[in-house]
């Protein structure tokens, strides 16, 4: 008598066991004689799923953190080379226009009468300048009252040209220290300082205004009707009361041959983009004394251009140093740049370089490129600044300077523009941005199913094989029956021969 027991084999599905690297034992047999069990044989299913599930994950996440890693590093390059371009893009706004390049200096001859500031516009060229008079605000020095004394009481009104305010004296304040308190502490109060003078002959009063210009008069009045403060008011036609120690007076100048008057000694509407700081008056000479005049003399601020250029080269430099970095290869270490062969850089690249070595049409065949004012390619691909040649340049023909950079054909007025461009909405550089960004996503949205999938793996294999264990369990409990009741037949025959 013989018995065939046919194994039942595992799920199409799984990968055979034997494929997959074993850290531990998966199948273990086992047996218990004092229950009478024959044993069991049991898959350690846990350790088999985990293995089977990182086998088939391993490729795919590599493959995902290969690309991802990858797209992260030209994000990381790409922003590196927006970040380089925008700031030599601070260099350029310093020459791209041509009201860049209206700036002038102001030089007095007369720095105790006059100096000077110009701005935007202000007119080249030499003028005469006289000053006659300077403004000044209006002081007055009040009689002496006897040191300590009191007042009398009331309201006075102070008044600075149309502005005025009011002051109430009561017995809390009735003295003149009490009073330029009160003064210097009022609400509205436009400009009048009062200040206690102590002399030999008792107190005084000083009323000062901090505004200069004949318009800018004190005045002191009563307002409350009575007397008590008769002795301590000031106006037209009543002046007895204090000395005038300085007069509200306008500035009176001359700028070549043309009067003017300024309530203010800072003067800036006489001369367009220029500003003039009377400091002194101009002496006199001749029969009848006449002021000498100074020379205030405007020119192109040379230096300053000169500084902005100097900073345009070196700005360059540092964006060659980055696109080169990038984008370049470097032959001692065999490493390739980020963006080597990036189809964005190379593009704003060429665009640049094609800027710095047009020629330029700025109305003179001697400064038309950026060489002929001394800017020079180095071997490196950089630039250098020959200082004597550009001022020579900037001396000769200023013009032709601020053409070459600021024109709408002009190196910065280009170069401005097409990096304008590339980082603009639509530009290359913005859509090389978008699109990086737009694989970032993908990549994250991949490895996030890509994890999904391995749980649901996970999951199924883990039914599977426990189902098998189960079987293969089964049948081992079986198959040891079956081996007891065979062991048992050779006694049965036994007896019956017997």
């Amino acid at each position: 008598m013989s018995t065939t027991i046919d194994s039942a084999s595992p799920p199409s599905t799984v990968a055979p066991v034997s494929s997959v690297p074993q850290t531990q034992p998966l199948v273990s047999v086992a047996s218990n004689s004092s229950s009478g069990a024959a044993g069991g044989s049991v898959i350690n299913v846990s350790s088999l799923v985990s293995q089977l599930v990182a086998a088939t994950e391993a490729p795919q996440q590599t493959l995902l953190s290969n690309q991802t890693q990858q797209v992260t590093a030209q994000i990381s390059a790409l922003a590196q080379l927006k970040g380089a371009l925008s700031s030599f893009q601070s260099a350029l706004g310093a020459l791209d226009t041509p009201s860049s390049f209206q700036l002038e200096t102001a030089r007095s001859s007369a720095p105790a009468v006059f100096s000077a500031t110009a701005g935007n516009g202000a007119p080249a060229g030499t003028y005469n300048v006289s000053v006659t008079a300077l403004a000044t605000a209006q002081q007055l020095l009040s009689s002496p009252v006897t040191s300590g004394s009191s007042l009398g009481t009331g309201t006075l009104q102070l008044s600075l040209g149309s502005s005025s305010f009011s002051v109430t004296v009561d017995s809390s304040d009735n003295t003149l220290q009490g009073l330029a308190a009160a003064i210097n502490s009022a609400a509205g109060n436009p400009g009048i300082a009062a200040t206690l003078l102590q002399g030999a002959s008792g107190d005084y009063l000083l009323l000062s205004s901090s505004q200069t210009g004949a318009a800018n008069t004190i005045q002191v009045a009563e307002t409350d009707g009575g007397t008590g403060l008769a002795a301590l008011t000031y106006g037209a036609g009543n002046t007895a009361n204090y000395t005038q120690e300085a007069a509200a007076q306008d500035a009176a100048f001359s700028i070549s041959g043309v009067s003017f008057t300024s309530p203010s000694n800072t003067v800036s509407n006489a001369m367009s983009g220029v500003t003039l700081n009377l400091l002194g008056v101009s002496p006199t000479s001749g029969t009848p004394p006449a002021a000498t005049a100074g020379t205030l003399s405007i020119a192109n601020d040379t230096s300053t251009i000169a500084t902005n250029i100097q900073s345009f080269v070196t700005a360059y430099n540092s964006l060659q140093s980055t696109l080169v970095q990038l984008g370049g290869y470097n032959s001692s270490t065999n490493t390739a740049g980020t963006m080597m062969g990036d189809a964005g850089l190379e593009g704003i690249q060429n665009q640049v370089q094609q800027a710095l070595y047009s020629i330029v049409n700025t109305g003179s065949s001697t400064y038309n490129t950026l060489a002929s004012i001394g800017i020079t390619t180095n071997r490196d691909g950089s630039l250098s600044v020959n200082g004597a040649t550009l001022s020579a340049a900037l001396s000769s023909n200023f013009s032709a300077v601020s053409q070459l950079f600021s024109s709408s054909s002009g190196v910065a007025a280009n170069i401005n523009t097409d990096i304008q461009s590339a980082l603009g909405p639509n530009g290359s550089l913005t859509a090389e941005g978008n699109t990086l960004a737009a694989e970032e996503n993908s990549l994250t949205n991949q490895s996030n199913q890509l994890q999904t999938q391995m749980a649901a793996l996970q999951a199924s294999l883990t039914q599977q094989y426990s189902a098998l264990n189960a079987l293969l369990s089964s049948l081992q409990s079986t198959s040891a029956y079956l081996s007891q009741q065979f062991a048992t037949l050779p006694l049965v025959q036994g007896k019956a021969n017997a």
